[in-house]
């Protein structure tokens, strides 16, 4: 059993003064397959949202399209409006039974979605909600200010975006303050280094989704099976990957998500992996288009 907590002291800083533990949690996993419908085990999903603030965990990230609306009510019920846990969740998809992500960023429907989270999350504001994905049917700046009205209205305390390019965050920041942008990215598919540098830049969170994809991939998989081996003591793969983040950019903000306790402990334990000199040139080296 992990009995290190993630670290306290590694934060990044939301807004407002609000700091968030640089290694947060997923909660798409929570629920059935393909992301539809309740999780198997019920009892087992809340049980890996409380040992993941039992670890020290204070960023939970969700959205309104996992399950539909399964796993925010999860959260809502396990953890409630806990001052201690920050809850961000997402807008902007619609779902059907065949798996598929749909783009709807009609203003009208994405407030109606944050009085469906609100609810669902038991909370009278929710601390960062998230544009899921631009619509190309929807006018992206239109999208943005019904965020933005969502914020003045005191139902969202921050806004952040995800799956967008450079052009999209700046023109979304002359709208509204942006707290994250949630793009993929991992140490085997750093398409969006640019997005990154400008979240940087301008100092803006940056949520890596999908991070340790790259234990999957042929280009990656054997550069971060050996960095491990060579650390011993258990270290795995997808502590390298997560670790490599970490490392990689300060407004980095890896939100792993597992259905397992074992998983979720593992996981966390990244964070006190210090990889070398050695381990970064050759994690930096790897080619994401072999």
């Amino acid at each position: 059993m992990v009995t290190n907590p993630v670290d306290p002291d590694d934060t990044f800083d939301l807004g407002d003064g609000l700091a968030v533990s640089r290694l947060g949690f997923g909660a798409m996993r929570l629920v059935g397959e393909d992301v539809i419908g309740p999780p198997r085990d019920e009892r087992a999903a809340r049980s890996v949202l409380r040992r993941a603030v039992d670890l020290g965990v204070d960023f939970v990230d969700t959205a309104d399209s996992y399950g539909p609306g399964v796993s925010e009510r999860l959260i809502g019920e396990e953890l409630g409006p806990d001052d201690d846990v920050v809850v961000a969740s997402k807008a902007g998809l619609l779902r059907n039974r065949d798996g598929d992500w749909i783009p709807h960023g009609d203003p009208d429907f994405l407030r109606n979605q944050v009085l469906c989270s609100l609810d669902r999350l038991s909370t009278d504001s929710i601390d960062l909600y998230q544009f899921h994905r631009p619509d190309p049917d929807v006018d992206f700046a239109d999208s943005v200010h019904a965020f933005a009205e969502m914020k003045d209205a005191g139902r969202i305390d921050r806004v952040g975006l995800s799956n967008v390019s450079v052009e999209q965050l700046e023109t979304a920041q002359e709208i509204v303050e942006i707290a994250t942008v949630q793009n993929r990215y991992d140490v085997g598919n750093r398409d969006e280094e640019d997005v990154l540098r400008a979240c940087e830049e301008y100092d803006v969170g940056f949520i890596p989704w999908g991070p340790m994809y790259a234990v999957e991939e042929e280009a990656a998989r054997g550069v971060l099976e050996t960095v491990a081996d060579e650390h011993g003591d258990g270290t795995t793969a997808h502590q390298v990957a997560l670790a490599w983040l970490l490392d990689h950019s300060d407004v980095m903000l890896p939100i792993p998500g597992t259905s397992s306790v074992d998983h979720l402990e593992s996981n966390a334990a990244a964070v006190n992996l210090e990889l070398t000199d050695d381990d970064v040139r050759k994690l930096n080296g790897i080619d994401p288009r072999p």
